[in-house]
């Protein structure tokens, strides 16, 4: 039986929602983006504001809106709320943004990140971010708890490196998502949940790797003992 076709509006107004993720955009940058006539852009717009998922400033420039956040919030609650007030601790101790991803499909999506209280420059990480699997730190640390067949792609290089992400039981990435970026992830593996990793984001920081990573580990076992029982 051949499959139902695919609504295209709807995943038009899906792919917004994913386009919006990365920050706000005008109703002609998003018509360039989803390649189509800037009079479909704005009615696709118009719908989502209906429901609350987009809104648009002054300048009439769309961003995601209030109930988007209501929605995240339900997903994976359970992990998200262990790993909230570790997320903040993290963050306000080491000085950096933190933040929690799991594995959607063959990329990696943040699902919620703290800034640090009291810095004077941070790096953001927005919820719904979402990159490649198999780049950045936080993709390194959740391909090590995947069978390598369910890997999207593989190279020697990338097998040489996640296993040297397993040995040592941290990931660093510089450069690949985000140009002049630093990451760290350490592995989240929960029982019966989509592999995760906590992570933190920074342009340049004084503290070692291993001392953010071991700091990220200890509440990644924290959300564990919570999750797992």
């Amino acid at each position: 039986m051949a499959s139902a076709p695919a609504s295209q509006t709807l995943s038009r107004g899906i792919r917004i929602l994913e386009i919006l993720a990365d920050g706000p955009l005008s109703i002609d940058d998003v018509a360039a983006r989803l390649e189509v006539h800037r009079s479909i852009a704005y009615r696709l717009l118009r719908t989502l504001e209906d429901h609350r998922l987009v809104v648009r400033d002054a300048s009439g420039r769309a961003a995601l809106g209030p109930r988007m956040a209501a929605l995240a919030a339900g997903v994976a609650h359970d992990l998200q709320a262990e790993a909230l007030p570790e997320l903040t601790a993290v963050a306000n101790e080491l000085g950096l943004t933190a933040f929690l991803t799991v594995l959607d499909g063959d990329e990696v999506i943040t699902l919620t990140s703290v800034e640090p209280r009291h810095a004077l420059a941070n790096v953001a990480q927005r919820p719904g971010a979402r990159h490649p699997v198999t780049v950045g730190a936080p993709g390194k640390a959740i391909l090590t708890q995947m069978r390598e067949v369910d890997w999207p792609a593989a190279d020697a290089a990338l097998r040489a490196e996640v296993a040297a992400v397993a040995e040592r039981g941290y990931a660093v990435s510089h450069d690949e998502v985000i140009p002049n970026l630093r990451s760290i992830a350490v592995p989240l593996p929960l029982r019966g949940k989509r592999p995760a990793a906590l992570a933190v984001v920074h342009m340049a920081s004084r503290i070692p790797d291993a001392e953010i990573a071991d700091r990220l580990q200890r509440s990644a076992i924290t959300i564990r003992a919570a999750l797992d029982g």
